[in-house]
């Protein structure tokens, strides 16, 4: 990668600041500059992702896992009530 003098000395200048080296500091700043196309990259991967196999409602060949939540949930807060009277 070909730099100006001007941004070479600007570069040097702030990586000596920090404690870097220039590579160092450019990988940085190229991180921080892409980290926005990185994001849209991962939700993107997401968003696609769940249109290939969309969130289901948590029944499945073992049962209704929101009704076993629901129902675990209830049995625990029962028992913390009946420890708490004893």
């Amino acid at each position: 990668m070909q730099l100006t003098e001007e941004l070479r000395d600007l570069l040097d200048r702030r990586a000596a600041r920090h404690g870097l080296s220039r590579s160092k500091l450019i990988r940085d700043l190229l991180e921080e500059a892409l980290a926005e196309d990185r994001s849209e990259f991962y939700d993107r991967q997401l968003l696609e992702g769940y249109a290939r196999a969309p969130q289901s409602d948590g029944r499945d060949a073992w049962g209704d896992l929101g009704a076993w939540n629901e129902a675990n949930a209830r049995r625990n807060l029962a028992a913390l009530a009946d420890e708490e009277r004893h």
